[in-house]
């Protein structure tokens, strides 16, 4: 199905899926989301920047799915850890202008794709770094940093701990809860609380867990 097809059935998703979590988007961001929706699935038949091809999961599962979190993160600097062709981010920064936010990735392909989605999407609120997080030095730090999952816990609070700021949190995007890995941080020291996310159209457990530490 093409997307100019599709456009009115996500419209129809997102706004149900909205509802459903509480979440209240003017028509102008609603639209923008759903246009970079139509811009990740024109670009993935040709790069693979996801794996998620279905059109009926794809509003549940990168829009709803990244704005789950949108209530639980702090201001107004933002840093998306491996956000691959802009997930979390992209969803993020579209519904709260306000923000400024970082996208970091180090695959060349999708970090090319977020800054055709930036110009075309007009994300003046939007930078895009190329580089591999153990390598980056920006000059300030985060009030939150963002990751979906691309590591375990312990190792993403290794990665990120001189990137959150000294009351900033790391808000790791997870599906079941990773008790074991919680163990591990709570001996070192690091405050982890854990958050039951909604996400209208998935089946299976989401969580956001909250790690605080200082560097």
């Amino acid at each position: 199905m093409a997307v100019a097809e599709i456009q009115p059935f996500w419209s129809g998703q997102l706004q149900q899926g909205l509802s459903r979590m509480g979440l209240k988007l003017d028509q102008t961001r609603q639209q923008k989301l759903l246009d970079y929706l139509a811009l990740l699935a024109h670009w993935n038949r040709t790069f693979n920047l996801t794996a998620i091809r279905d059109p009926a999961e794809m509003v549940s599962r990168q829009l709803l799915d990244s704005l789950s979190i949108l209530p639980l993160v702090r201001g107004p600097r933002v840093l998306d850890v491996g956000t691959g062709p802009g997930l979390p981010g992209i969803p993020l920064a579209i519904t709260r202008p306000d923000f400024r936010f970082v996208l970091l990735d180090s695959n060349g392909k999708k970090t090319r794709f977020v800054r055709q989605a930036k110009m075309e999407l007009g994300l003046e609120n939007l930078e895009v770094v190329q580089e591999r997080v153990e390598l980056w030095r920006p000059e300030q730090r985060f009030d939150t940093v963002t990751a979906r999952a691309f590591a375990p816990l312990p190792k993403m609070v290794d990665l990120t701990t001189g990137l959150v700021g000294e009351s900033g949190l790391l808000l790791a995007m997870k599906g079941a809860v990773p008790q074991e890995e919680i163990d591990q941080l709570k001996v070192r020291g690091v405050k982890v609380e854990t958050v039951a996310l909604k996400v209208p159209g998935t089946s299976g457990e989401r969580h956001a867990i909250l790690c605080r530490f200082t560097a």
